[in-house]
């Protein structure tokens, strides 16, 4: 695998509703995933460093991008509490690899006088999210 550039990652989701088939979320120019791990601290009397355990996996992550008037984005998706197909391309040129699972959004819109109106928001997962390819 060799090093990619970011401009042809991609975020879809189920925009419309939980059971929608996923589609490109339009206008986002970046967007980050997270794979954690709970770690729980199991040190006892007597060790010279600290000892941990890992517990369940965690995927997250956020979105950024710029408003569209003529598309929801994903304001649905954060509003009604439903949790979407969610699949992130690091490059749609080889769609054999990417990120799979549903998530559940929050969104947020800003705008200022010398500025573009922006969406940000962020992802949790609401299901095992897997790597593909």
């Amino acid at each position: 695998m060799a090093r990619i550039h970011g401009r042809r990652g991609r975020l879809y989701a189920g925009i419309a509703s939980d059971t929608a088939a996923a589609e490109p979320v339009t206008f986002l120019d970046k967007y980050s995933i997270d794979f954690t791990v709970d770690k729980v601290d199991v040190t006892c009397f007597g060790e010279s460093t600290k000892v941990y355990v890992a517990g369940i996996a965690d995927a997250s992550g956020s979105f950024s991008g710029f408003y569209d008037n003529a598309t929801a984005q994903l304001f649905t998706a954060a509003t009604d509490g439903l949790a979407r197909k969610t699949y992130i391309y690091p490059d749609t040129s080889s769609s054999s690899t990417y990120f799979f699972g549903t998530a559940l959004f929050d969104f947020n819109m800003s705008t200022g006088t010398s500025e573009a109106s922006a969406v940000s928001g962020s992802w949790s997962a609401a299901s095992a999210f897997t790597k593909v390819g």
